[in-house]
């Protein structure tokens, strides 16, 4: 069984048993998550299309760890200026390893 979920404005095809990394949830480590917003489940061939949502569909997981994510490097020049701007930023995400698809 699949499903398609949607959180933090991206959304993710998850199966049982996989681990998926989302953007940062308010949850602690070993915490239980229910995401409500599914697009799509299936199973097979059979596969139920929302309209937005599945009615009556969620997927659950567990909270791996919470960690900021790789450091991404912001570089700004203008050339004869003698102007260069350099910032990182990294962004916090929760890895969640999925337990279960209902619906």
């Amino acid at each position: 069984m699949f499903a398609v979920i949607q959180t933090g404005g991206k959304q993710y095809k998850v199966a049982k048993d996989d681990v998926i990394i989302v953007e940062k949830l308010d949850a602690e480590t070993g915490k239980k998550v229910t995401f409500g917003d599914v697009l799509i489940a299936g199973e097979g061939k059979k596969v139920t299309v929302g309209a937005p949502l599945v009615k009556g569909a969620s997927v659950t997981g567990e909270v791996l760890e919470q960690r900021k994510g790789d450091k991404v490097i912001v570089f700004k020049k203008k050339r004869r200026q003698t102007y260069r701007r350099k910032k990182g930023h990294r962004q916090n995400e929760t890895v969640v390893k999925i337990t279960g698809i209902k619906g």
